[in-house]
């Protein structure tokens, strides 16, 4: 009989009984044909691979994540993707949604496809995610059914505003969530329900929401879990608490890993869904159900029934690696064809200008001036308390606090108090808004930071301890058409140019890779003390994640769906 590839002598994961079984691997047009005993009396093989005892995985699959986090294009992400093992993604390109609308959602498709990779679309549920903020495009029902009848879509992604869902029922939420579930009954539906419990969470189930990727304990997993909920472990929810209770619990079939947001570096030092691989595994679940978890349920959530599995009629991508607890990969095929060979040099193939030319002419701001950061108070001289953002190491939820602060002619003097100052500018030159704040925590103790890689909206954000610096930062950014900058004293630090709608860059991934890396540093030495700097600062501005930020239309009360007022009333 003859084949295309044989592959003699490897440990071939079983999804079935989650167990590797020796043997051999025959493939033919791209899928697994036979996997067993039989070699050459069988088959006539046009390559013969020896396997010399590896280990054999399915490609990695990871359903959820934002390309646009890693501020990459997809054909770099792709690249990225391959050498780490990962050869299917279900990205939702909400961040060019909110940007450009469903030409950002349609050029981000569009871009991938060529990448050796394959990526399957989820639909932006939630663009913008409230109403609380201003964005450059928007995502409704007539795109979505518009994506749904030319793309190929895996599901509707992460519906975040779960506020709406539970407390108004005309909201434009619930009428995505109904259309959906009337004319697309089967289409799968991917939610953001941070810290719902009891009735709140099974209402948000019973709307159709069924998966959550958020930060997870025990209590809100399990009652996730037993309601019927899919969950989506990514890197911070990775407790010693929960991954106990992942090892040692039926629930399998329950959960898979996902990586949701990784930085750059990140991505060039650490990998992408392998290390959240290889992170289970160092903390005590065994290979077999770890590697489950990145191949066969991650497939399954999404009906991706052609892959997740090293069985015949399965699409053959896999992974070879010699020791299957440091997953260090040795080869890395897709289609049955050999994309990535440890021994051998893997050089990425750099496309510019991928995108239509309104794309790299997104930020319509005009430069700042320094009374751009006064902020006017109608009160009297004196002491008055005003609502202050804090930020805490270990998570991008914020706390609320209350502080006094003096004002001085109706001027609040910020700069001569503890607290930083935050800012936004609406950038898609709508309606001209800003909004000022104040802010506190593991934040920078000096100088400013300016981005336009801000959550959701991608309006321009900025934190700083002085004017100038702010000044500085902000028109620095402006000028490149969008980016992120840091300055101390007067003079830049750091930059990272992400010409691409404000967001993504278009070098190579070595090249944005020491770019976020530098910045990162610089970032910290001004005092800015968390885990995922850049996340940190790019959330502040997310409407959606507890409990206090800031949108270009004032400060949100994410718990309660409100904007609220700066200075607090007495």
């Amino acid at each position: 009989m003859k084949i295309d590839l044989l592959i003699t002598d490897v440990h071939v994961y079983n999804s079935a009984f989650k167990k590797f079984i020796k043997g051999n691997v025959a493939i033919v047009d791209k899928k697994f044909l036979y996997i067993g005993d039989r070699v050459l009396e069988t088959f006539k093989a046009a390559q013969i691979v020896a396997g010399e005892g590896k280990y054999m995985i399915p490609g990695l699959i990871d359903i959820h994540l934002h390309i646009e986090s890693t501020m990459v294009t997809p054909s770099t992400f792709s690249y990225g993707l391959i050498k780490n093992g990962v050869t299917t993604i279900v990205p939702e390109p909400h961040e060019m949604a909110n940007v450009f609308g469903l030409l950002g959602v349609q050029e981000m498709i569009k871009a991938s496809k060529d990448c050796v990779a394959d990526m399957f679309y989820a639909i932006p549920s939630s663009v913008p995610a409230t109403s609380m903020e201003t964005t450059g495009g928007s995502i409704e029902i007539e795109d979505m059914d518009d994506l749904l009848q030319t793309e190929n879509i895996a599901c509707l992604g992460e519906i975040m505003n779960f506020y709406d869902v539970i407390s108004k029922p005309e909201s434009k939420t619930n009428k995505i969530l109904n259309h959906i579930r009337k004319q697309y009954p089967d289409l799968i539906i991917e939610g953001h329900v941070p810290k719902l419990l009891d009735l709140e969470l099974q209402r948000i189930i019973f709307a159709g929401v069924n998966s959550d990727h958020t930060h997870q304990t025990v209590e809100g997993m399990e009652q996730r879990i037993a309601a019927g909920m899919f969950v989506e472990i990514q890197e911070k929810s990775m407790t010693r608490e929960v991954v106990d209770y992942l090892i040692d619990m039926q629930v399998d079939e329950h959960f898979c890993f996902i990586t949701d947001d990784i930085m750059t570096d990140d991505f060039r030092k650490r990998g992408q869904l392998n290390n959240i691989l290889k992170k289970a595994i160092g903390m005590g679940m065994s290979p077999e159900k770890a590697i489950y978890a990145c191949t066969y349920t991650p497939a399954k959530r999404m009906k991706l029934y052609d892959r997740g599995s090293i069985s015949p009629g399965k699409i053959a991508d896999f992974l070879l690696v010699s020791n299957v607890e440091s997953l260090a990969i040795d080869c890395v095929y897709k289609n049955g064809n050999l994309v990535f060979d440890a021994t051998e040099k893997y050089e990425q193939q750099v496309i510019g200008r991928q995108f239509p030319a309104s794309f790299y002419e997104s930020v319509k701001l005009e430069q700042l001036e320094v009374s751009d950061f006064d902020v006017k108070v109608r009160a009297e001289d004196g002491l008055h308390k005003f609502r202050v953002m804090k930020v805490q190491n270990g998570s991008t939820f914020t706390e609320e606090l209350h502080e006094e602060l003096d004002v001085r002619s109706e001027l609040l003097l910020w700069e001569k108090s503890s607290y930083a100052m935050i800012a936004t500018f609406e950038r898609y030159g709508k309606n001209g808004n800003r909004s000022h704040g104040l802010i506190t925590g593991d934040i920078l103790k000096k100088g400013a930071v300016a981005t336009t890689y801000s959550h959701d909206n991608h309006n321009l954000l900025v934190v700083g301890r002085n004017k100038q610096d702010m000044l500085i930062a902000a028109n620095e950014v402006i000028k490149g058409q969008g980016g992120m900058c840091c300055v101390l004293d007067g003079e830049i630090l750091s930059t990272v140019p992400l010409p691409v709608g404000g967001i993504l860059s278009e070098a190579p991934l070595e090249v944005i890779a020491d770019e976020v890396e530098h910045f990162t540093k610089n970032l910290k030495s001004l005092g800015y003390d968390h885990y995922n700097v850049i996340m940190s600062l790019s959330t502040l501005s997310l409407p959606v994640s507890p409990a206090l930020k800031i949108t270009d239309q004032g400060l949100i009360q994410v718990n309660e769906g409100k904007i609220v007022p700066f200075m607090v009333e007495e």
